[in-house]
């Protein structure tokens, strides 16, 4: 593969070496980050008895609940629940928003329209039995990204506003990534207006790209995916809410029951991959961070537009390119796709998916079905066709995967 992309691998070192004060920046983010996951597990006394398996019901799981306790102070929080339960990080969003409003209040979303997956079950995408719309919930949206002033946030935060929604991450929109000073100074200007409002953080794709998270400066209620950043490839699925302890037990009654919480819940074998998971993680977001601007480098060169550009700053492991042609989304999926160490064979095509409104094409060849941990793109199959890369367990296999997609992409191959 190295010699068959020999040309490519050498415009990629060009570009590295202009890249390494970007990649110094990284590193030391990841240092901040490891020292932050190291003294947690060391203030907790993680031990081997901490992975071993739980069955039925799952009560007195201590390795559980120090899992718990681990994320909380990983993450700025009072309290958090961890668990293979949750089957996406949509999932663990909505156990969040369900458990934290009722009927009468309003959610108000500050960064626009929310991912295509969670649409649905906040009725913006028809009105399913049992979404936010059909208990009565309100939606308010406003895009805070571009910019905002006093008088916006004075409109929007009507008396039954409950819950502020923040989307870290860009989605399929072509916005930026909020940034950690971004969601400081919004929870700053919400809270000096109504203290009782909660603000949660859709933290997917963000954790450990900074070296605070949201808990950090203000936000009351966080959740993500296990097979995105905090899982680091090893999680085979899973996800986490994070945040103020009586939040959390409402979402946590929303994954079980009321009354039952935190409290149950078999782990099965998952707990040490858990923990390895998130002590990995600082490391893996770098990797993955590092490839992403090497992307953002290589496809600017080739004069594709790009977000975030080379050197601008970063709030998730998100690399957009705008192809701006369907069939060059489709080549550079399959580019991608045969790259990867798993199904590297397999074409993939666009088709219909569950929670999307377009067809969506997806290259992950994964070891984790799907993990966007791992080096991995998709794109909805609509204008201006963007493609969305992330992910990498290493940045060794990002280069080389990068130089075949160039070339592919660029014709320079069969």
């Amino acid at each position: 593969m190295y010699e068959t992309f020999k040309a490519q691998i050498e415009l990629i070192a060009k570009l590295e070496a202009e890249l390494q004060p970007v990649f110094a920046f990284i590193e030391k983010t990841a240092l901040t980050n490891q020292g932050r996951v190291l003294q947690a597990f060391r203030d907790l006394q993680v031990d081997e008895t901490c992975f071993a398996e739980s069955t039925g019901y799952g009560y007195n799981d201590l390795g559980r609940e120090k899992l718990d306790k681990l994320y909380a102070r990983v993450f700025g929080a009072e309290a958090a629940i961890v668990r293979p339960h949750f089957v996406s990080g949509t999932h663990a969003i909505a156990c969040a928003l369900y458990g934290v409003l009722k009927p009468g209040d309003t959610l108000l979303s500050l960064t626009g329209r929310p991912y295509d997956t969670l649409r649905k079950a906040l009725g913006l995408s028809g009105s399913l039995s049992g979404c936010l719309a059909d208990l009565q919930i309100g939606y308010r949206e406003a895009d805070f990204i571009a910019g905002w002033d006093e008088a916006d946030l004075d409109r929007l935060l009507t008396p039954e506003t409950a819950v502020v929604l923040l989307q870290r991450s860009r989605g399929y929109q072509a916005r930026r990534a909020l940034l950690i000073e971004d969601i400081a100074n919004i929870v700053r200007a919400v809270k000096a207006r109504r203290p009782d409002i909660i603000v949660f953080v859709d933290n997917c794709y963000g954790e450990f790209v900074q070296e605070l998270e949201p808990c950090h400066v203000g936000a009351d209620l966080i959740a993500g995916s296990l097979i995105k950043n905090p899982g680091a490839g090893l999680a085979a699925g899973g996800g986490y809410i994070a945040g103020k302890v009586g939040l959390v037990e409402k979402a946590a009654w929303r994954l079980t029951a009321p009354g039952l919480g935190v409290d149950l819940g078999a782990m099965g074998p998952h707990k040490r991959l858990f923990y390895q998971g998130l002590f990995l993680a600082p490391h893996q977001v770098s990797q993955a961070l590092k490839g992403m601007v090497l992307a953002a480098a290589l496809f600017a060169r080739a004069g594709y537009e790009v977000s975030p550009k080379p050197r601008e700053k970063r709030g998730d492991i998100v690399q957009s390119i705008r192809l701006e042609d369907a069939e060059k989304v489709k080549r550079f999926c399959r580019a991608v796709q045969a790259a990867s160490p798993v199904d590297s064979y397999v074409e993939p095509f666009p088709a219909p998916m569950p929670g999307y409104e377009d067809e969506i094409i997806m290259a992950a060849g994964t070891f984790i079905q799907g993990a966007s941990s791992e080096f991995s793109a998709d794109a909805p199959l609509r204008p201006p066709y963007d493609v969305f890369l992330q992910g990498g367990l290493t940045y060794e296999h990002i280069k080389l995967a990068l130089a075949e997609v160039y070339a592919r992409l660029q014709g320079d191959t069969a």
